[in-house]
C-alpha cells in the first residue's frame, strides 16, 4: 500500500477533497518533489504550502504514522529536513524528528477509482493485466515508452558486461568473448557458457591460435567434455574406437599441465530438449573455429557499420569431426553446421549491439551507442512469445528495437507485476472508470 501511496503523490493522483493536515491545516501540494529509490526520505525538494506558508525540503510517506516510530527515524538526522509526513492511516498524533521538531501530517486516501483499477491490474487473469487499454494509447506515448525501455535494457546488459569486464581483470576483449560464448548458448546452456568462456585463458590460449585442433582441445576440455564419464554410455565404446576423443583429450591433458587449467564441471551442461545442432559440442566447435579465423575480435566489431558487416564476421561453421557428429562417438550426415544467419542476427542483438553500447560508454564514444540503436531499427523484431503476446495485444512490433524494448517490459515489469513503474500502468490507474 505504501508503494501506491508514493504513486499517488508522485503524480498528483490526489482525492478531490483537499488536503489536511491532522490539525486542521489545508495542505497545498506546489511540487511532489523528486521521489527517492534509495536510503533516506521517500521525496527530496519538494514544495507545498502548510497553513498558507511556504515549505521547501522532503516528504515522507508511511502506511501508517506510526511506521515513523518503527522504522526508527526520530532518531535518524537524515530525516531532520522532512517537511510533511504523508501516510495511509494516522495512528498516532505526533511524531518527532531527530532534531525534536514535531512534523504536520497528512492522511492521503487513494481516490477510489485508482484502487480499483491497481487492484484490476494486480489480480487480472488475463495477460498483460493493462491489455484492455492498450489499442487505445496514443502512437507518441507508446513510441516515447518503447525508447526509454530500449535504453534500459541496453544499460542493464551494460552492467553485466562491466561485470564481466572486472572478472575479467578489466580485459574488454575476454569480455566480448565472454559475452558472446554466453549467446551461444541461446538460452538453455547460456549460463554454462558463461561459466566455460571465463574458465578459458585467453592469453594461454593465444600462443596456440595457429592451430585449430589445440584450440579445440582447450575449449573441449576446459568445458569437461573430455572426461571419459561425460561421454553418454552408448557412445563410449565407438568414442574410444574412433581414436579422435583420446587424441584431443591427449593434447588437453598436456595443455592443462603447461597452463594450470581447471575445467568446469560437465554436468552444468544440459541437452535435454535441445536440436542437435545446439548442442554444446556443436557450439563449442564453432567457437573453436570462429577464434582460430580471427574474424570477431572487438576491435573488428568495432569498424563494423551495418548488420550485415557483423553477421558476416560471425559467420562460422563445425571443425572437421563435428561435421559429421554431434556426439563423441555417433556419426552422422555430413553438413558444415554453418551458424545460421537467423542465429547470428540474434547474437547482433544479444552481444555484439550491447558491446557497442557498453564500448562506447566505457570510451565516452557517443557513436558506437548511436550506431547501437540505429542496429537495432536495422534488424527486423524476434519472432517469440513474448513479441506475439504484444501483438495480439495490438502493440506494432517491427523492429528489434521495438523486440527488446517489449522483453524488458514483460520481464522488468509486467513479471514483478510493477505496473507503478510503467506508464502504460500509469495510464490505466489514470484512466476514468468506464
Amino acid at each position: 500500500m505504501e508503494a501506491l501511496l508514493q504513486y499517488v503523490w508522485k503524480h498528483r493522483l490526489l482525492p478531490l477533497a483537499g488536503l489536511v493536515t491532522s490539525d486542521g491545516q489545508q495542505v497545498e501540494v506546489i511540487d511532489p518533489g523528486l521521489h527517492n529509490r534509495n536510503a533516506g526520505p521517500d521525496f527530496f525538494n519538494a514544495k507545498v504550502k502548510v497553513g498558507g506558508t511556504l515549505w521547501v525540503g522532503n516528504v515522507e510517506i508511511h502506511d501508517k504514522a506510526s511506521d515513523w516510530y518503527l522504522h526508527r527515524h526520530q532518531f535518524d538526522a537524515a530525516y531532520d529536513n522532512v517537511i510533511l509526513h504523508v501516510c495511509g492511516v494516522i495512528d498516532t498524533d505526533e511524531v518527532l524528528t531527530a532534531s525534536g521538531r514535531c512534523l504536520p501530517q497528512v492522511q492521503l486516501d487513494v481516490p477510489q477509482q485508482v484502487l480499483d483499477h491497481y487492484e484490476q491490474l494486480l489480480h487480472a487473469d488475463q495477460y498483460p493485466p493493462c491489455y484492455k487499454i492498450i489499442p487505445s494509447l496514443s502512437p507518441l506515448m507508446v513510441h516515447s515508452w518503447l525508447s526509454a525501455l530500449q535504453t534500459e535494457r541496453l544499460e542493464q546488459k551494460t552492467e553485466a558486461i562491466r561485470e564481466r569486464v572486472k572478472r575479467c581483470e578489466g580485459s574488454w576483449e575476454a569480455a566480448y568473448f565472454v559475452t558472446l560464448a554466453r549467446n551461444f548458448g541461446f538460452g538453455i546452456n547460456g549460463e554454462a557458457f558463461e561459466q566455460w568462456a571465463l574458465s578459458v585463458p585467453l592469453s594461454a590460449v593465444g600462443h596456440h591460435r595457429d592451430d585449430l585442433f589445440q584450440i579445440e582441445a582447450i575449449f573441449m576440455g576446459q568445458a569437461g567434455l573430455l572426461d571419459p564419464d561425460s561421454v553418454p554410455s552408448r557412445y563410449k565404446a565407438d568414442a574410444l574406437a574412433e581414436g579422435y576423443f583420446t587424441r584431443l583429450r591427449n593434447e588437453y591433458l598436456y595443455l592443462q599441465h603447461k597452463f594450470s587449467l581447471q575445467p568446469i564441471d560437465h554436468h552444468q551442461w544440459r541437452f535435454l530438449r535441445l536440436r542437435p545442432q545446439n548442442f554444446p559440442y556443436v557450439r563449442i566447435s564453432q567457437l573453436s573455429q570462429l577464434y582460430y579465423s580471427r574474424q570477431a575480435s572487438l576491435s573488428q566489431l568495432v569498424e563494423c557499420q551495418t548488420v550485415k558487416e557483423i553477421t558476416d564476421i560471425l559467420d562460422t561453421h563445425a571443425t572437421p569431426y563435428w561435421q559429421t557428429h554431434y556426439v563423441f562417438g555417433s556419426e552422422s550426415d555430413h553438413s558444415d553446421k554453418n551458424v545460421s544467419l537467423a542465429s547470428r542476427r540474434l547474437i547482433v542483438i544479444n552481444t555484439a549491439i550491447p558491446m557497442l553500447f557498453a564500448y562506447g560508454r566505457h570510451k565516452r564514444d557517443e557513436r558506437l551507442c548511436d550506431r547501437a540503436f540505429d542496429l537495432l531499427e536495422q534488424l527486423n523484431a524476434e519472432q517469440n512469445h513474448i513479441t506475439r503476446m504484444w501483438q495480439q495485444c495490438g502493440l506494432s512490433v517491427s523492429t528489434a528495437g521495438d523486440s527488446q524494448a517489449l522483453i524488458q517490459l514483460k520481464k522488468e515489469y509486467c513479471d514483478r507485476k510493477d505496473c507503478l513503474r510503467c506508464r502504460i500502468g500509469y495510464e490505466y490507474l489514470k484512466r476514468v472508470k468506464e
